[in-house]
């Protein structure tokens, strides 16, 4: 008697919920894997680009069309660039991480002091529009160095915090082919490339676009509704 209730009861849960399930089965998992995804970040790493709490969209065609749950490319028409803000696994642990493309394959990368050199010429340093450190709290701001970063052509901000030990001196390195140099605009307080190596073109999985929604995580989750809906650079 008992597991005829229980039968009915998988058969009526089965027969309301089927359609929510072939939903999420066949469209929602294919297109979050192979099309299109978002992706909270918790992390200060790509400050101030990016800011704890951000819900960032990821755009998985970007570069080619993935076979959903898988890394096969059924098809691919571009690479990434220097300067894309590109959602990859780390070859270290696989933990999903958000980074950006400081190098890419032929290209040589160093460091020193902080100053990148591509190709073996210097980044170019200046002066950050305000507005881009608008929702950084006034103790990260007044510990930071901040500044906008023109890496062969392409410009973003970037910031440092001298106080933390961090790797500020490394390479010349030659990126191998297959293979990408990715680096948190924080840094001081990003663990990259720098730490776990190149980040192989498999496990990028798609383009940061811009922010979806963003709330604070540090400060009772206020939304930073000007961040609404913005895009990335």
């Amino acid at each position: 008697m008992r597991n005829k209730k229980l039968r009915r009861f998988i058969f009526m849960t089965w027969k309301e919920w089927r359609g929510i399930i072939f939903f999420i089965v066949f469209v929602v998992i294919p297109v979050k894997s192979s099309l299109a995804d978002w992706n909270w970040v918790p992390t200060g790493s790509m400050n101030p680009t990016i800011l704890e709490g951000d819900l960032i969209y990821v755009d998985k065609l970007a570069y080619g069309l993935r076979f959903p749950l898988t890394f096969y490319r059924l098809a691919e028409w571009s690479s990434p660039e220097t300067g894309d803000i590109v959602v990859c696994f780390s070859p270290e642990d696989e933990t999903r991480l958000v980074k950006r493309i400081i190098a890419v394959p032929g290209d040589t990368i160093e460091s020193r002091r902080n100053i990148l050199f591509l190709n073996g010429q210097p980044a170019i340093y200046t002066k950050l529009d305000p507005q881009n450190t608008e929702y950084l709290s006034s103790g990260l701001k007044d510990r930071s160095i901040l500044a906008t970063e023109n890496l062969d052509g392409f410009t973003h901000a970037v910031m440092s915090i001298p106080s933390v030990r961090a790797m500020r001196d490394f390479g010349p390195v030659a990126v191998p082919d297959g293979h990408y140099f990715v680096m948190g605009d924080n840094r001081d307080n990003s663990r990259d490339s720098r730490y776990f190596g190149f980040v192989q073109r498999e496990a990028i999985v798609g383009k940061a676009r811009g922010v979806i929604v963003s709330f604070d995580i540090t400060d009772k989750y206020q939304p930073r509704l000007k961040r609404f809906f913005d895009s990335l650079n």
